[in-house]
């Protein structure tokens, strides 16, 4: 049986993109003055300005946010405000307050401890359900549609900063539909590249550098072939980009940053947001297990489902589906799962060390599937 399925990645410059690395870069900032900061921090942008929102409770002192976002937005290569937005001259407001009191009786002490006093845990900082998938498909044990377009959108980003193609602006998108038979990707159907250019560049010497350039030096020969569609600016122009040609918003792009759609998605985003907000510890706890349970061998492909209560500090259920790959029944799994990890949010934050700055690694092509996230670490089951 054949199949067809589409992931989608974009560069960093995309909008959106944009206010999740500033939001990631925020936090960071609070993280390494003060690793207990509760940060809850949106960015929007718009043409020429950025706004920023939402509460922070931090004991750091010496944060400069607008120093921060104009530094961000320089890194990513905006400086035009004709084209997309300029980091000199852009406008920016904050809106920023501490977090609510009502939440933070929650996660300070959890429903268990104020039952009793002897347990002495933290709560989740919301309700909410979270997934964690892994297959055998790549060597990251990622889906190869996300996989192969988050290489291509990096690569679309690299050409341009290496000044390997000199006319690239930073918005972008990728697009990568891989052929299925028999649940396996056999080759690749159709790659669809859209990057924003400097005016008056030809349209076929854009096609043919972003052919050789950009996918042939990405894309496995052997995964290709002639009847693979390339639609590269299908539009035939794309140069006013970024907060000038489409709004961004913080959490928008949360099928890139998860697993292509390949696998479900719990609904919460992540950027800009601390581990005691379970919709970003709990989401790479459940990649964790769901990539060692692949990693062992103990199945093909694995997907989890954790879920919580606000102000309750273990989950509420865990789910777990192997899609009839597993080696040994799924009751021992989810059993080897509750005798050797402690899914509280304090358990995962120790576990995986989720008090460091690490989170600007984690904005741009995928939250996944990068060896030097602690939640990709493998160990024995």
């Amino acid at each position: 049986m054949k199949r067809l399925f589409t992931s989608e990645s974009v560069t960093e410059g995309h909008p959106d993109k944009l206010c999740d690395y500033i939001s990631d870069s925020i936090l960071d900032a609070f993280l390494r003055e003060d690793k207990n900061s509760r940060v809850a921090c949106e960015t929007v942008a718009g043409k020429g300005e950025i706004i920023l929102t939402g509460e922070i409770t931090s004991k750091a002192t010496n944060i400069n946010i607008e120093k921060i976002v104009r530094e961000t937005i320089k890194e990513i290569g905006y400086d035009n405000s004709n084209l997309d937005i300029d980091y000199k001259t852009c406008n920016i407001y904050i809106n920023i307050s501490k977090q609510s009191p009502d939440i933070a009786i929650g996660v300070d002490k959890s429903l268990e401890q104020r039952e009793n006093e002897d347990v002495i845990s933290e709560g989740a900082g919301d309700q909410g359900i979270m997934f964690g998938f892994a297959c055998d498909e790549t060597e990251n044990l990622m889906p190869m549609p996300i996989f192969l377009a988050h290489k291509l959108s990096e690569r679309l980003a690299g050409v341009r900063k290496q000044n390997i193609v000199n006319y690239l602006r930073p918005d972008g998108k990728v697009q990568v539909t891989v052929e299925y038979e028999n649940e396996k990707p056999i080759r690749i159907d159709t790659i669809v590249i859209s990057a924003q250019h400097n005016e008056n560049i030809d349209l076929k010497i854009l096609k043919r550098d972003i052919k050789h350039k950009v996918i042939e030096e990405v894309v496995p020969k052997e995964l290709l072939d002639r009847n693979t569609k390339y639609y590269i600016n299908p539009t035939g122009r794309f140069v006013i980009g970024g907060p000038l040609s489409d709004s961004g918003l913080t959490g928008r792009k949360i099928i890139v940053d998860t697993y292509g759609g390949y696998s479900r998605h719990g609904g919460g985003a992540f950027s800009g947001k601390d581990a005691t907000k379970v919709d970003r510890s709990a989401s790479y706890m459940a990649r964790n297990l769901a990539k060692n349970i692949v990693a062992n061998g103990l199945a093909k492909k694995c997907e989890i489902q954790l879920s919580y209560a606000i102000g309750v500090a273990n989950p509420i259920s865990i789910y777990l589906e192997t899609f009839g790959t597993e080696l040994i029944p799924r009751e021992e799994i989810v059993k080897k799962i509750e005798n050797k990890f402690d899914l509280t949010p304090r358990g995962i934050i120790n576990y995986l060390d989720l008090q460091k700055p690490i989170y600007r690694m984690t904005t741009n092509y995928g939250h996944f599937g990068k060896d030097k996230l602690p939640w990709e670490k493998v160990i024995k089951l």
